[in-house]
């Protein structure tokens, strides 16, 4: 039986020595230990809880004579029966599955209201803070900011326009609110990005901080020379800013460039 190709058999769920076992026991017959070992190289130590675990799947059966336990493989036929438990064995699992899908939905869910809150600090910081809405939004979903401060450290705003090209590219779009005392040329380039429209706030008041609110995800940046970026993971908290910013975009009036600027892909 060399030439016969037993990868199937370790498919089906048979182990090595299982196999080794029932391809002895198929070439030598009724046996007692001691052959069925030598031929399939299985030591007499490990035999027997094979010998065992081919019994509970019907594969081997075994008689006594004169006190000597002669073992006995099953018709290779008797492999279908054995598919078929398994089968019958999936299937009950797929139905105690589905009636414990509901309540994994419910851990699930449970896990998107865990609140949680991360401090990022330093440029690097606030990159890898921002880079986390690339791995939760995709094509077509958006974010938001509010409060963006006047000023911002150079570098950072060149950070900002570069990632306003990935963004764009990746087909995420962004509503962003300035302070009212911000330079229009940041509106006016913020503007020029496909699928970005920044607007000014609808009020005087100026913060040191914006509100990046996406998904259930809100970060709180200071743009400073070392930044600060707190980032808090909770629906609630992402909700609650989500509406608190809808309800200043409403009041906003949409920017009106003085120089026209080039729409970019």
């Amino acid at each position: 039986m060399a030439d016969i190709d037993v990868r199937i058999l370790e498919e089906i769920g048979l182990t090595p020595g299982e196999i080794k076992t029932y391809m002895a026991l198929l070439e030598l017959g009724s046996s007692s230990t001691g052959p069925i070992a030598k031929k399939s190289r299985v030591s007499r130590s490990k035999l027997y809880i094979i010998l065992d675990k081919l019994e509970k799947k019907g594969l081997v059966s075994y008689t006594n004579k004169n006190g000597v336990t002669y073992f006995q493989a099953a018709e290779p036929s008797k492999i279908k029966d054995y598919l078929q438990e398994k089968e019958d064995e999936l299937e009950n699992l797929k139905k105690n599955f589905e009636e414990m899908l509901p309540e994994l939905e419910k851990f699930h869910e449970q896990a998107g209201k865990i609140q949680t809150a991360s401090i990022y600090q330093g440029l690097k910081g606030l990159k890898t803070a921002h880079e986390h809405t690339y791995l939760k939004l995709k094509r077509g979903d958006s974010y938001c900011y509010i409060g963006i401060p006047a000023y911002q450290p150079e570098i950072q705003l060149r950070y900002w326009q570069k990632d306003h090209e990935r963004r764009a590219r990746a087909g995420i779009t962004c509503r962003l609110m300035f302070n009212q005392d911000t330079e229009q040329k940041i509106l006016e380039n913020r503007n020029s990005y496909r699928g970005c429209e920044a607007r000014y706030m609808p009020t005087d008041i100026k913060t040191p901080a914006s509100f990046l609110i996406y998904k259930n995800n809100v970060m709180i940046s200071v743009p400073i020379e070392n930044p600060i970026a707190i980032e808090i993971t909770s629906q609630e908290i992402a909700d609650a800013f989500k509406a608190y910013f809808e309800e200043f975009w409403k009041r906003s009036v949409p920017f009106k460039s003085r120089t026209p600027a080039k729409l970019r892909e």
